[in-house]
């Protein structure tokens, strides 16, 4: 498959242009033209380059790339390496954050509801306030057994902020560093609110609140979108896509 169909095909598909992102989404580093074989990840680390050069990648596509608001312009150090190995490996770069997290049926946050058996969900809207979702259980439960749960399916334990009663039925949740939006789940009057990371306030949020608060992991809330990414790609071109999964307890 051409480089250009590839991209015009992804930025179209994630509707990219719906988004303004903290971050360039698409092509970020060019490589070769064809493209048959993809390494899919989380985040363009070196480890996830270095995983892809031994495959023999022509392309990694990645939720975090690189290029972010208000990080310094000068390529050196860190990133003069990873961004040296991909040009020397003539290896394509793509990279999608917001489009990945918000879309209807590859979105991180669609999946994380169809992992955890939501129902009557919210629909997401365009644009990053609407990130948030909220869902109910169909059956409501102890707020340990739904921990459990969350922590399985992730393979991971959440930190678990009490601050609610102990029967959960409503779930409001968002991918990544969306801690700051318990805000709309206190509004929502959500039982649980689920994002990757935690800051030292959310607390205090959610005691006040009145709603449990779960830290499952920035890495783990966001490994969904990006490995069924590559899924479609492989299921509709015929490419052969590896998801490479960098271990990451954040």
């Amino acid at each position: 498959m051409q480089r250009t169909e590839l991209v015009a095909y992804l930025n179209d598909y994630l509707n990219i242009a719906n988004f303004n992102d903290y971050a360039p989404n698409g092509l970020q580093i060019e490589g070769r033209d064809t493209i048959k074989t993809i390494v899919t990840g989380v985040t363009a680390c070196q480890a996830l380059i270095d995983a892809a050069i031994a495959l023999q990648a022509d392309a990694v596509l990645v939720h975090h790339g690189y290029f972010w608001k208000n990080e310094p312009a000068q390529i050196v150090g860190i990133k003069q390496k990873r961004v040296k190995a991909l040009l020397a490996h003539d290896i394509n770069l793509l990279a999608y954050h917001l489009p990945l997290d918000q879309h209807a049926v590859l979105g991180n946050n669609v999946l994380l509801g169809q992992l955890w058996g939501l129902q009557d969900i919210t629909p997401g809207l365009v644009g990053l306030d609407s990130l948030v979702r909220l869902g109910r259980l169909p059956k409501a439960c102890s707020i340990d057994a739904f921990a459990t749960l969350v922590s399985n399916s992730l393979q991971r334990p959440v930190l678990h902020l009490s601050g609610g009663k102990n029967t959960v039925q409503t779930v409001a949740w968002c991918s990544g560093g969306a801690q700051n939006y318990i805000d709309q789940a206190i509004a929502w009057q959500a039982d649980v609110y689920i994002s990757g990371e935690v800051s030292e306030q959310t607390t205090h949020l959610a005691k006040e609140g009145g709603v449990h608060y779960f830290a499952a992991g920035h890495h783990a809330t966001e490994r969904l979108g990006i490995k069924a990414l590559g899924e479609h790609l492989a299921d509709k071109f015929g490419l052969q896509c590896h998801f490479v999964d960098i271990a990451n307890p954040v």
